[in-house]
């Protein structure tokens, strides 16, 4: 988790201040505000699997609103004068929150996701697919250069998205697991989702 935050942070650290309100590759929202949602979901995460009796139904009734329409739902919001420099420490905050739960979690806690009851490995592992994918909306259109480690990639495929096709390099079987890569001899995915679920937990449902 703290690899993938660290590296987006490296990546991003000599945006302008000026230079995040554009759209961020295909999405509906800004650089700033995908920025935003990724530091949210890392925080959401930790939230969800904190408590030692976390929710198996629902999600943890944290308050989040809308800034605008289109806009993503948040509860963590950056101040935007705090420029580059305080977008990415709230991200890499939200991180360290993440990965210090995870570590003092007992692993078999369970809670709630929307793509599937999950664990703190699982949770861990939502949170760096959130990191790279949208670090790749945001790093391509701000025209940075964002190439995640081959085994750190290969490791969230393993959690999250265990029947992907074979292909050489994780990074682009990550990128169209997600929507957002060609993959040879394989459509586009127009849709998407991970299982977030224990492995003990596929195998009992077959």
């Amino acid at each position: 988790m703290t690899t993938a935050v660290a590296l987006l942070r490296t990546t991003l650290r000599d945006v302008p201040d000026d230079a995040w309100d554009v759209p961020a590759g295909t999405l509906t929202w800004t650089c700033w505000e995908t920025i935003e949602h990724t530091a949210d979901d890392l925080f959401a995460y930790a939230l969800q699997i904190a408590p030692s009796d976390p929710p198996q139904d629902t999600h943890m009734p944290a308050g989040w609103k809308y800034l605008r329409e289109g806009g993503p739902a948040l509860t963590i919001f950056v101040e935007r004068d705090s420029g580059t420099l305080g977008l990415l420490r709230v991200l890499e905050g939200c991180g360290a929150m993440l990965a210090g739960v995870v570590a003092a979690a007992p692993a078999d806690r369970l809670s709630h996701h929307g793509y599937g009851i999950s664990d703190p490995e699982g949770f861990a592992a939502m949170g760096v697919v959130e990191t790279l994918v949208h670090g790749f909306d945001v790093a391509g259109t701000l025209g940075v250069t964002f190439q995640p480690p081959a085994d750190l990639c290969q490791r969230v495929i393993d959690r999250l998205f265990p029947d992907l096709p074979e292909h050489p390099d994780p990074w682009e079987r990550l990128l169209w697991a997600t929507g957002r890569g060609m993959l040879p001899g394989h459509p586009k995915r127009d849709s998407w989702r991970w299982d977030g679920r224990p492995a003990a937990m596929r195998l009992s449902v077959g």
